[in-house]
């Protein structure tokens, strides 16, 4: 929850930085408060507000588990229910623009229930992979999440 407050606090005075293409404006999404502060952003400004979970070059399970409602289609109050749930579970919030497919599970925020939960599930899935002393956990390990539970 403090991480939250934190993001809300910075995301209040935050400063937003543009660039120019397909002839208009669009903001820039550098940084982990640019993210976290997406809730600020007039939502005139934002270039889609839905957008289908098939057949746009994104991640289908990713988009299945944005699209809070089920409906195929991912909306910006769904974007940001998305944002706030992994911000607050982050101890740094620039891990949500970084390209990785991994997370070292000291960056998971467990000073709430919800991160102490997904820290030990992390460790549980870890454990079950035999690599328990492992410092960090990939999406290859979440991979066949069925199978380890």
């Amino acid at each position: 929850m403090e991480t939250s407050t934190r993001l809300s606090e910075e995301s209040q005075k935050h400063s937003w930085k543009f660039f120019r293409a397909g002839g208009f404006d669009q903001v820039r999404l550098d940084t982990g408060a640019d993210i976290a502060a997406l809730d600020q952003l007039d939502q005139k400004l934002w270039v889609a507000l839905s957008c289908p979970t098939r057949g746009v070059e994104f991640d289908t399970k990713t988009l299945d588990m944005i699209d809070s409602d089920g409906d195929k289609h991912v909306r910006a109050n769904e974007v940001l229910a998305a944002i706030d749930w992994a911000g607050s579970l982050l101890k740094n919030p620039d891990l949500l623009v970084q390209s990785s497919d991994r997370l070292a599970l000291s960056d998971i925020n467990d000073s709430g229930a919800e991160g102490k939960h997904v820290l030990a599930s992390a460790h549980h899935i870890l454990k079950s992979l035999g690599k328990a002393s492992a410092t960090e956990i990939t999406l290859a390990d979440m991979d066949d999440i069925e199978k380890i539970v």
